[in-house]
């Protein structure tokens, strides 16, 4: 189940960027489970990584790879090689050292990613064995298979792209994402990797990717967990024509819009594919007095299990919604100041429900696949939007059955 038409959409490829897919018959239905990226020589990359602190094996080793100036992503789904202690760090080395052999490369110019269960052994010996077909597969075109095959209880493939035009030459961004629970990143999503043919010098890619990550997937949540594994990982490879991209160039400006609008793309799909979500929110917070301030009203909101499971139910129990901004620990906090909206109907206003309020008007939203809750606090400028979804009765299956 997910929210919205979500057909893939057409992919730009990414000159100096191949992909490749295999199988390793690590999911149980057969299907591709590995995937390996190569960069060409030159290309700069930079990354994000959860704040979890049993971090995954994976996420161990590539933030240690990550300032080599990497050639190769090598990236597994169906198991997360997190909770395996010294040997699933040995694991994620052994897997690399398999790709850089297969490559002619080196190790350490290898970031190793995985998704999946949590708590059981990487297959390595299976994965060893699909490297040499990923490998061969491997083109500049295959992002659709790409996104298929880091894909776990996802719905469906997530995917986005955009080419613009600086001084007449044509720069192209094309990236993929996956994730559908254990959503709530303190750095980027689950999984997501992020291909510019533009020239960019690392320290500028990283500042592109820690502002993007901040304000896109660091804005929604599917239930409040953060993963061990999550990682967001951003590529340059410099085979474009156009001007290297600085911050001082003409087209700084173009080219980090249509980058947040493919980071946002990609974030806005892993809410659309929530487990079990059947409607997707925006919880909209304005005059907060700081950004910090607004966001934690926004995600003591869409954290709150009562607001979304009455979401699922399409009952207009506003009072859920601001008991939840009431406990969201905003001091010096004037309740008869808020204001709240359920779309264009004022539920709150003075500290109680809104005199202009109507059941019937608060059921007609609830009854959308897409609704935008308003809060107005009352006490700054500062504005931030944090996409959630609700809870359903298949949240509760999807993970209670993950395992079998």
């Amino acid at each position: 189940m997910a929210v919205g038409k979500n057909k893939f959409p057409e992919i730009n490829p990414i000159p100096g960027i191949k992909l490749g897919t295999a199988s390793a018959e690590i999911k149980k239905d057969g299907g591709t489970d590995l995937l390996v990226v190569e960069m060409a020589e030159g290309s700069t990359c930079a990354g994000v990584f959860t704040q979890n602190a049993f971090c995954a094996a994976p996420v161990i080793v590539a933030k240690q790879n990550l300032p080599n100036q990497p050639r190769w992503l090598l990236v597994n789904s169906g198991n997360a090689n997190a909770g395996t202690g010294h040997q699933g760090i040995q694991d994620a080395w052994e897997t690399c050292g398999s790709l850089a052999v297969a490559l002619n490369g080196i190790v350490d110019k290898v970031l190793p990613f995985s998704t999946g269960v949590i708590a059981e052994a990487l297959p390595v010996e299976k994965i060893k064995k699909a490297i040499p077909l990923a490998v061969q597969n491997q083109a500049d075109n295959n992002w659709d298979s790409a996104a298929k095959a880091i894909m776990t209880t996802d719905t469906f493939p997530k995917g986005s792209s955009r080419v613009i035009e600086i001084d007449g030459k044509n720069i192209s961004i094309s990236g993929i994402s996956k994730g559908s629970g254990m959503i709530q990143p303190n750095m980027a999503t689950m999984l997501a990797f992020i291909a510019t043919d533009a020239k960019i010098s690392t320290s500028l890619l990283q500042w592109f990717l820690d502002n993007l990550a901040e304000k896109t997937f660091n804005r929604i949540t599917v239930d409040g967990d953060t993963s061990t594994n999550d990682a967001c990982i951003l590529m340059a490879s410099g085979h474009s024509d156009a001007n290297e991209i600085t911050e001082s160039c003409p087209g700084f400006d173009a080219f980090h819009a249509a980058l947040e609008e493919v980071f946002q793309e990609l974030a806005e799909a892993i809410i659309r594919d929530g487990e079990g979500a059947t409607k997707l929110i925006r919880i909209v917070v304005e005059q907060a007095r700081d950004t910090y301030e607004a966001v934690r009203v926004a995600k003591t909101v869409a954290h709150s299990p009562l607001v979304k499971t009455a979401f699922f139910a399409s009952d207009p129990n506003w009072g859920r919604i601001l008991a939840a901004v009431g406990r969201a620990d905003i001091e010096d906090i004037k309740i008869e100041k808020i204001v709240i909206f359920l779309g264009d109907v004022c539920i709150v206003r003075n500290g109680s429900r809104a005199e202009s309020y109507t059941e019937k008007a608060g059921q007609k939203v609830m009854e959308q696949e897409e609704i935008t809750v308003t809060i107005l606090l009352g006490r700054g400028q500062a504005k931030e939007e944090v996409l959630t979804c609700d809870f359903s009765y298949d949240y509760v299956r999807i993970n209670a059955e993950y395992r079998t």
